[in-house]
């Protein structure tokens, strides 16, 4: 299959970028190249882009698409929270943007054997880095039924979580679950029919937990955004796309932190910590995808994108 990738909110992510011809830019989450091409095309032959993936494919694929740009690559297979050793590796100390794009890629959605989507029948892997050793059949199998259920409720915000660890527990004491439609199964299993019958696929949750808990996204990008943001150089930009409310929490959480960053108690009349903001919003309100995108990529629907500026 051909690695593709639809970019969500292209034209808001290169916009907001306000790509400097000559700077250096990092798409932190490189997958097709689809946003990086843009970024490719905006900088001069003495401009510089580095994209990190942790996938082999992606890599390769977007190594073929951004051939016939005229700017210096270098394409890094990693995770983008060691976003400052590669750097460093790279011999850079500070950059003018850095784009991340949270979240599984259509090419491994639409990839069955990447086991990702309850829409295919695959191996239950949903490994975006193929050399991890933890794959979403040794979750379902072999975590004790209340840490499944705690994964569930908090990466999922599954109300039914308690339910499905329970029927995973019971389902596993007759046989592994070692496919995606297996575990759909006994998902819906778990959920009254009311509820099947409104809002998302009933397996959306449950995957998309799993899929975070596999690749232990929450963390990444945790320890992703500080560095992101002190790699940048003054009116550099850090632009985040993110899918889900646990995604945007921890983004806003950010922000918040490093626009208000001083630890005096609240009743100190003068600031003595002397922590000063080292960041501005760009945007306010997050920047969502329009109907006519949304009709022709469903996946932006839940897209977020917010910006910021270092001082």
């Amino acid at each position: 299959m051909v690695y593709s990738h639809t970019p969500v909110l292209y034209d808001e992510v290169l916009r907001h970028l306000a790509i400097r011809p000559k700077g250096t830019y990092v798409d932190g989450t490189l997958g097709g190249a689809g946003h990086a091409l843009g970024i490719c095309e905006a900088l001069s032959w003495d401009g510089h882009f580095v994209g990190v993936d942790q996938d082999p494919a992606a890599l390769e694929a977007a190594s073929a698409r951004l051939e016939k740009t005229t700017c210096r690559k270098s394409l890094v297979r990693g995770n983008y929270s060691s976003l400052r050793q590669i750097l460093d590796s790279l011999n850079i100390d500070k950059v003018d943007g850095i784009l991340l794009d949270l979240g599984v890629s259509s090419f491994q959605l639409d990839t069955p054997s990447r086991g990702f989507s309850y829409m295919h029948d695959a191996p239950l892997d949903m490994r975006m880095d193929p050399e991890n050793p933890l794959t979403a059949a040794h979750i379902v199998n072999d975590y004790d039924e209340s840490r499944i259920r705690d994964i569930i409720r908090e990466f999922g915000e599954e109300r039914y979580a308690s339910r499905i660890a329970q029927r995973i527990a019971g389902a596993r004491t007759e046989k592994r679950i070692e496919t995606t439609y297996e575990l759909v199964d006994i998902i819906k299993s778990a959920i009254p029919a009311a509820a099947r019958r409104e809002g998302p696929h009933p397996a959306k949750r449950t995957f998309q937990a799993i899929r975070i808990e596999v690749n232990d996204e929450l963390y990444h990008l945790e320890r992703a955004l500080g560095d992101a943001t002190d790699a940048l150089a003054s009116g550099g930009r850090l632009a985040v796309i993110t899918f889900h409310s646990l995604e945007d929490r921890i983004v806003k959480q950010h922000v918040q932190s490093r626009l208000h960053p001083c630890t005096c108690p609240p009743g100190l009349p003068v600031c003595v910590c002397e922590k000063k903001s080292d960041i501005k919003k760009v945007t306010g309100k997050p920047i969502q995808a329009d109907l006519e995108e949304v009709e022709h990529n469903p996946r932006a629907r839940s897209a977020k994108l917010r910006v910021i500026e270092k001082l």
